[in-house]
């Protein structure tokens, strides 16, 4: 894994970092010399996720439930209390994964909401609450949607719409923040996250010859936060 120079002494938050492709973003920023603050609302394995990448402390687990403000903006404001900041970089990966829901008649909009919450809300939140903690003002977003938000499963409404809408919501912050802070975002098709799963039977038909690892995401992301890219913003990547 080769490093992409110009990102040392960074600090970069990634949100649902504990484990996935948000576990494989942050370990990539680790080797690019990135200092990484882990958000995720799964303790135990937030905790041991970070003592894993980095027993030296440059990688840092906070507790958060990325949906929930109140969460988010103590999560920032400790952040400053404990020396974390500036920031220069937030990965947005926190997300519920596509499941296939009931049909619209029998929709659970408690669930809806859920989803709105985690997947979409928390990118406002997160840009809300680290816009004054950005490096001299200056800063990269990066959003991970998802293929679906195009191509829908049968009554998967609640994943296609949080996720067209982190979508259609990078351009918007690209063009808000702009032109100090740029925002993209990285939308996978199939990623395999845990080895022991098969591979699906189609799998083989996609161009490649394989389905997508987290570290083929990870690496766009780093191209993505590095200053190779500083003049790309409000861009929507299919992964």
């Amino acid at each position: 894994m080769e490093a992409i120079t110009g990102r040392q002494a960074k600090t970069a938050v990634v949100t649902g970092g504990a484990r996935g492709i948000g576990r494989a973003i942050a370990e990539r920023l680790l080797h690019d010399g990135c200092r990484v603050l882990i958000f995720d609302i799964d303790r135990h394995t937030g905790t041991r996720t970070a003592s894993e990448l980095d027993e030296s402390g440059r990688a840092v687990f906070y507790h958060v439930d990325v949906g929930n403000e109140a969460s988010v903006k103590a999560a920032f404001e400790d952040m400053r209390g404990n020396g974390h900041d500036p920031i220069d970089v937030v990965v947005n990966n926190a997300g519920i994964p596509q499941s296939f829901g009931d049909p619209i008649h029998r929709l659970d909009i408690a669930r809806w909401n859920l989803y709105l919450a985690v997947n979409l809300t928390s990118v406002v939140l997160t840009a809300k609450y680290a816009h004054a903690l950005f490096r001299e003002g200056r800063g990269v977003i990066v959003n991970i949607a998802s293929t679906r938000f195009h191509q829908p499963d049968r009554n998967s409404f609640t994943h296609t719409a949080s996720k067209g809408g982190m979508v259609s919501l990078t351009h918007s912050l690209a063009v808000g923040l702009g032109p100090n802070i740029r925002v993209n975002c990285v939308s996978p098709g199939w990623v395999s996250t845990r080895d022991d799963l098969p591979m699906l039977k189609d799998q083989p038909r996609h161009p490649a010859g394989r389905e997508g690892r987290p570290e083929d995401i990870a690496s766009l992301v780093s191209w993505l936060v590095s200053d190779q890219a500083g003049s790309v913003t409000g861009q929507n990547f299919i992964a």
